[in-house]
């Protein structure tokens, strides 16, 4: 008589979500998405929240937040509401403290889906490496050079990667010298401008600037979001609108690049509104281009993974002039995509023959095999 094999057990994945970040609702319906989607004959799930406060929820509180996700886009006060409730009723628990899930090391790995600051930025990664837990996505300095536009364009530069011009300003200096910061933007670019925070995500806090009259209101507006401000010009790309192409990259120290995607915004610019609140924007999949511009796409894709030294996963956005020349821009990476079924970064993978839910297995391996490698690292001396 053969012995009964013993079950496998399955992989128990942490998904984190939610936090105190602008970005707080997307991070919601993104980890919606997931859960309903990822393999559970080889996944055990446990949700973890972090509501607006900070303070983190486990449980049914943490399941309790994730009714929100489609609260919010019907109801924003009935959704304000019910977050006060569920954060009133964790105030008995430090916000420094994490979740018994967490804290009992009976996670495997954890999945965090806590786009924009204190979830994208190298703060959450860093807490995971303290804790010595596989976790998907970037690593510390990847997820803060992805995060900050100032720091990303300065790699993208040392690698020789095409970027439109650009300043940085500080809101200090905003602040205290308002007119002398305008005159010094309208020294170095030229209109329309693109304003924005150096540390966000999702377009919160950008403005597009036509002139002079728009550029303060602007620029007022993405000093509330951070202490860096970045105005890039457009007025490089000509006078009709860029193109916005995407490209997905998936993978550690040998990442692959998905096919080429374009969005075509149904407002003036892919601002917030337009990828989160409407469905006037277009995705196509792929984008019409020549196969020489697809392949250079692709790979100045990967050089800027490489260049950020990310792992795991990013979303790289591109400008591509509508006429002329059109040349091809290098905007932006990001390290942690919005990831609903029908967010760009899923689709171009499904479009490249990858479906969401073994998306979500190889994001989670590849999770595995980052902190296998990292363990190799030796962080003391012994003679």
């Amino acid at each position: 008589m053969k012995p009964i094999a013993a079950k496998r057990k399955k992989i128990r994945v942490g998904i984190l979500y939610g936090g105190r970040s602008g970005e707080h609702e997307v991070s919601l319906r993104s980890a919606s998405s997931i859960l309903a989607a990822i393999d559970r004959r080889r996944f055990e799930v446990v949700p973890i929240g972090i509501a607006k406060s900070g303070h983190w929820l486990s449980g049914d509180s943490a399941r309790a937040l994730l009714t929100t996700a489609t609260n919010a886009t019907r109801d924003a006060s009935a959704h304000q509401l019910h977050v006060s409730a569920l954060q009133a009723s964790a105030l008995q628990a430090s916000p420094a403290q994490l979740p018994e899930p967490i804290s009992s090391r009976s996670i495997d790995v954890v999945f965090p889906v806590l786009h924009g600051t204190f979830g994208e930025d190298g703060t959450i990664q860093g807490l995971l490496e303290l804790a010595d837990m596989p976790y998907v996505g970037s690593g510390v300095l990847g997820s803060a050079a992805g995060m900050d536009k100032d720091v990303m364009k300065r790699l993208f530069i040392q690698a020789n990667l095409p970027i439109v011009p650009h300043l940085t300003l500080l809101r200090r200096d905003w602040e205290t010298h308002p007119q002398k910061s305008i005159a010094a933007i309208e020294r170095a670019l030229r209109y329309p401008l693109f304003v924005k925070p150096a540390n966000l995500g999702s377009s919160v806090g950008i403005s597009k600037v036509h002139d002079r009259r728009e550029l303060a209101p602007a620029l007022t507006l993405a000093s509330r979001f951070d202490r860096k401000l970045v105005i890039e010009q457009g007025a490089a790309l000509g006078t009709k609108r860029a193109r916005e192409l995407e490209v997905a990259v998936l993978g550690n120290d040998s990442p692959t690049a998905s096919v080429v995607g374009e969005i075509i915004p149904g407002k003036e610019f892919y601002d917030y509104e337009a990828k989160y609140l409407s469905d006037s924007s277009i995705p196509i999949i792929p984008a019409k281009l020549t196969a020489a511009q697809s392949r250079s796409i692709r790979a100045m894709a990967i050089a800027a993974f490489r260049a950020c030294d990310l792992s795991g996963m990013a979303r790289v956005d591109f400008l591509m002039e509508p006429d002329g020349k059109r040349r091809i821009y290098l905007n932006e990476v990001n390290t942690l995509p919005g990831f609903t079924s029908i967010s760009m970064y899923p689709k171009l993978w499904q479009a490249t023959g990858l479906a969401y839910s073994d998306l979500i297995t190889r994001l989670i391996e590849l999770a595995l095999e980052r902190h296998a490698e990292r363990a190799r690292t030796s962080f003391t001396y012994e003679t």
